[in-house]
């Protein structure tokens, strides 16, 4: 881990830029910490290959070497296109944000080509495998009204498409109570899905039992020490889960929104519904449930037409 001991320029300038991230561009919390992750992460390298810790004037100096250098660098240390793709998008920002407040430009950085990524294919759970999830989420749990804090998650997840970001997010009275809900997602976007009468049965179930009972302003959900339920806990609940049920390591939370997609998809929904249920800003995202249904659909097609045995 490098030490990094910045002038004061550099902080003031990513002091005002997390605050303008957060108060202008309405970014999440866990979009802002990713951004300044980033960032941190690419003064780091620059501290290394400048020989000290720049400021602004050194950043503004660099040219498209020294950003090629830095993506050499970590391509060579293994990380993926799609999380150089993030760094690099969060690096424009900042130096976007320099300009904007006068502090000065830098072409160099728009210069730079992202990483090509590749298509990837959503991986959701079968109809059945979803549902034996729901089935086995308490399995672990000692406490009933953990397991049931679990089954009304993943209920929600796959009931009503949300990130796991979005569900943790939710206090308690946002709660659902009526056929619907309006959700918070990414970039501050509200979009309302529907909720179906099993999801709003299981977080009341939960909301009943659980003995911190969350109310008003406090989070919806909770973990076993009263405080917001944070994904890493989550995950492991769902890694506990795919292992009692031999599922794949694609089984995680987050598969259980690919799957409210994908089976909305293979049931006869039309992608600008799906697309707004999502929160998707662009359709092209979308459009990957498309893939998965092909592939289901080729499978059923090569397993059960004659000529396609043969």
């Amino acid at each position: 881990m490098i030490a990094l001991t910045l002038p004061q320029d550099v902080r003031d300038a990513i002091a005002d830029w997390r605050q303008w991230l957060s108060a202008e561009r309405r970014a999440s919390n866990h979009t802002t910490e990713n951004y300044l992750a980033d960032l941190y992460a690419f003064l780091g390298f620059i501290q290394v290959h400048l020989g000290d810790a720049p400021d602004i004037r050194d950043l503004l100096r660099l040219n498209p070497r020294d950003f090629r250098s830095w993506l050499a660098r970590r391509s060579m240390d293994g990380l993926a296109k799609s999380s150089t793709a993030r760094a690099l998008s969060s690096l424009r920002n900042f130096y976007r944000f320099l300009d904007r407040t006068g502090r000065g430009q830098n072409a160099a950085v728009n210069s730079i080509r992202n990483p090509k990524l590749p298509q990837s294919v959503p991986k959701p759970l079968s109809p059945q495998d979803a549902m034996a999830v729901l089935d086995n989420a308490g399995a672990w749990q000692d406490e009933p009204w953990l397991a049931k804090r679990n089954l009304a998650l993943f209920t929600l997840l796959y009931g009503c498409g949300l990130r796991i970001s979005e569900a943790l997010d939710l206090n308690a009275n946002q709660r659902p109570t009526g056929d619907s809900l309006v959700i918070t997602g990414k970039g501050n976007k509200q979009r309302l899905v529907p909720v179906l009468q099993i999801v709003r049965d299981a977080i009341d179930d939960y909301a009943k039992t659980c003995p911190y009972a969350p109310d008003g302003n406090d989070p919806l959900f909770l973990g076993a020490r009263g405080k917001r339920l944070v994904a890493q806990v989550a995950q492991r609940e769902m890694r506990k889960i795919r292992g009692l049920l031999n599922l794949p390591d694609t089984a995680t939370p987050h598969a259980m929104r690919h799957s409210f997609a994908t089976h909305l998809l293979a049931g006869g929904g039309d992608l600008r519904t799906i697309q707004d249920l999502l929160g998707h800003a662009s359709l092209s995202t979308t459009q990957r449930y498309t893939a998965v249904d092909t592939e289901r659909m080729m499978a059923v097609y090569q397993g059960t037409h004659p000529r396609a045995r043969r």
